[in-house]
């Protein structure tokens, strides 16, 4: 019988949809590289120990860590900093809605850099739709609001490195062959060893450990970062990887409620309704929308 994917699959929305408030939380103690550290390192722990139990060998070849730690800095290390860098400055609520652009990003990261057909008009389309639906959650028409110009900047640029990620480890990675569990527990500690020099140098903002930022913190580095990576390879055995990338539509309904629950931020009719328009100009660049033929 075919293991059911449900629970790994809300449990993965629900807690990279917790992310953002997670990470607002440990900014309360830690600087944006502190934050960025400490979530890598805690899952890389995390990684290893299930490697380890799983008898799971790490790559041994030099050119295999290359590629990964190439693939630790567009996934983890510049959008780790970006990402609590900008919510210094911006909502939670705003940082989640972004983050659903990551799919229209690794479209046209494709279709730039790493392009093998033309594109198209569905693609088009989507990415027509995703960007009037940034517009839209940005309210271009009044300005910014309370937000930063500056921290909105920080995640467009981490959601691009999430979108040069993607293709690049299609390409350069998973023609390896090897276990998803071992290149991510290599990718993660790849992350933390780079970081590592950053926390030391500014990864403490104050000596104030209070219970709630750090029990934020250790969720975000053992389940954001660890369990995330093992939910997320689980789905996609079970139901595939066509379904796997859905829950990057789930993420941002997440993000919007809690930091809407529990940190109080104000929502305005922009923020869902373009955050809708990303999340369907996404599935329509996907070909989600496509009617299938009947037989």
């Amino acid at each position: 019988m075919r293991k059911s994917w449900l629970p790994s699959y809300l449990a993965l929305g629900f807690v990279w949809g917790c992310s953002f408030i997670f990470i607002k939380l440990g900014l309360d103690f830690l600087t944006p590289f502190g934050v960025a550290f400490g979530r890598s390192a805690l899952g890389a722990v995390t990684l290893l120990i299930v490697a380890k139990s799983r008898g799971i060998q790490l790559p041994r070849e030099r050119s295999t860590w290359f590629k990964l730690w190439i693939v630790s800095l567009l996934l983890n290390v510049f959008p780790g900093i970006l990402f609590a860098y900008a919510e210094v400055r911006v909502t939670t609520v705003l940082a989640g809605i972004i983050n659903a652009a990551t799919p229209l990003a690794t479209l046209i990261v494709i279709l730039i850099a790493f392009r093998e057909e033309k594109p198209k008009a569905e693609q088009l389309l989507g990415l027509a739709l995703g960007a009037f639906g940034v517009v839209t959650v940005l309210g271009i028409w009044r300005g910014i609001g309370h937000n930063s110009g500056v921290g909105i900047i920080a995640l467009l640029v981490a959601v691009s490195c999430y979108g040069i990620s993607f293709p690049f480890t299609r390409k350069y990675v998973i023609p390896l062959g090897m276990r998803s569990e071992s290149l991510a527990a290599a990718q993660i500690t790849c992350a933390a060893i780079t970081l590592l020099p950053l926390y030391l140098y500014s990864g403490i903002s104050k000596d104030s450990y209070r219970p709630g930022p750090i029990l934020a913190m250790l969720a975000l580095g053992i389940f954001g970062t660890g369990f995330a990576y093992i939910w997320n390879f689980s789905i996609i055995a079970s139901a595939g990887s066509s379904i796997a990338s859905t829950v990057t539509y789930l993420t941002p309904v997440v993000a919007v409620f809690v930091g809407w629950i529990f940190l109080g931020e104000s929502i305005t009719w922009n923020q869902p309704v373009g955050g809708a328009l990303v999340i369907l100009g996404a599935a329509t660049s996907q070909g989600r929308l496509r009617r299938k033929k009947v037989k």
